[in-house]
């Protein structure tokens, strides 16, 4: 299965989504926000990136942006649940910005299990 770095600032959201993505198979490493995972994405070698978008100290745009110039085949999924702005317009959004693939929270475990495959399928 995938080593997945999955960066999102939700304690919950973080350790519920992981936990899951372990029960499937996945290896997983976790950062709280987007410069704990932009290090640890320069660290070790992942299949795929999850990150959300609105994280403080570094969000996932900019998170985005940083990992698509130094890794440019590395496919990442962007996950939001909005804010201001809708949550499937800051995913158009990240797309745009080069993740493969965009999922709005709340999730199901099955749609992230096959937005995840979508990503990896796309990296590959």
């Amino acid at each position: 299965m995938a080593k997945i770095l999955l960066i999102d600032d939700e304690e919950n959201a973080r350790v519920l989504t992981a936990q899951f993505l372990e029960l499937a198979g996945h290896q997983v490493v976790t950062a709280e926000n987007g410069i704990q995972g932009h290090e640890r994405a320069l660290e070790r070698a992942f299949d795929l990136v999850i990150t959300d978008i609105i994280m403080p100290e570094k969000e996932g745009f900019e998170t985005i942006k940083d990992l698509k110039r130094e890794r440019p085949g590395l496919p990442i999924l962007a996950i939001s649940g909005g804010g201001v702005i809708q949550s499937d317009e800051l995913l158009e959004m990240a797309v745009s910005m080069g993740a493969s693939a965009g999922l709005s929270k709340p999730f199901t475990g099955k749609a992230l299990l096959a937005a995840v495959q979508k990503a990896l399928d796309l990296g590959a």
